[in-house]
């Protein structure tokens, strides 16, 4: 396997982990999991409640006002870090820039930078020290398939086309800002087929995500349950100026 396909085959693998956890191919439900912030106790009757119709077009108005996040993640197992992510990404100009590490890539860093149709991956071990791998736009099948399920637009466009439910569940304070908590349960291969992807057999037919949103329906966490992993997704730093470049040529070693 060439640099660049090791490369590709390490960052793909690692950021479908992250994003796709329903494309595992084992038979098991869903279930909600919390985030790590403190929590105060649920509250009632919230200003304004989504529903099943409602939902999709908040979430995606809400998007459509955004030119910038930052991103955190984590990937546990049994209650033990396995995996952590952050980054940046920006709307307009669409770029991405993470930095990964943790025990699931056996100690190693890596870094990925998408700007346009173009990535650069940087991974220890696997590439020059502080070098990266230049990527275009289908050199890679596996790497875009995984990288389109980060576009915000491909999410919700999926998520509406694969909507089975929403259930209101209450409001919570997480890091005092005020949020509305919903569980929202997806038909997987529908999903799937609505981003493009393959729909692999043996695949539950529903999965189910916990959403905290805040008073402009922008979501702030993120979390759900598989097999005894769990995800946490955070976002945060709406709007704030942000620069995503590509490394200097110096940087790149093809």
């Amino acid at each position: 396997m060439t640099l660049p396909s090791r490369v590709a085959a390490s960052a793909a693998a690692l950021v479908l982990a992250l994003i796709t956890p329903a494309c595992a191919a084992e038979k098991q439900t869903f279930s909600a999991a919390g985030p790590t912030p403190s929590v105060a106790p649920l509250e009632a009757n919230p200003v304004v409640q989504l529903n099943r119709k409602t939902f999709v077009p908040a979430l995606s108005a809400a998007q459509a006002k955004l030119t910038s996040w930052q991103l955190n993640a984590k990937m546990m197992l049994n209650g033990t870090v396995m995996l952590e992510m952050t980054g940046s990404q920006t709307t307009r100009p669409a770029g991405t820039s993470v930095r990964m590490t943790g025990r699931e890539l056996d100690g190693r860093t890596a870094r990925l930078i998408k700007v346009g149709k173009t990535v650069y991956l940087s991974v220890s071990g696997v590439t020059p020290a502080g070098k990266y791998v230049k990527l275009r736009a289908g050199q890679e099948p596996e790497l875009d398939q995984t990288l389109a399920r980060t576009d915000p637009t491909t999410i919700f466009t999926s998520l509406g086309a694969s909507l089975r439910g929403v259930e209101y569940t209450g409001r919570q304070v997480l890091d005092s800002v005020k949020l509305e908590c919903y569980e929202v349960t997806v038909d997987v291969a529908k999903a799937l087929k609505a981003q493009g992807q393959p729909v692999p057999k043996g695949l539950p037919r529903t999965a189910t995500y916990t959403l905290w949103l805040d008073s402009a329906h922008r979501p702030r966490y993120i979390s759900f349950e598989y097999a005894k992993v769990t995800m946490i997704v955070t976002l945060s730093g709406f709007n704030t100026p942000v620069r995503i470049t590509p490394p200097p040529a110096s940087k790149i070693v093809r």
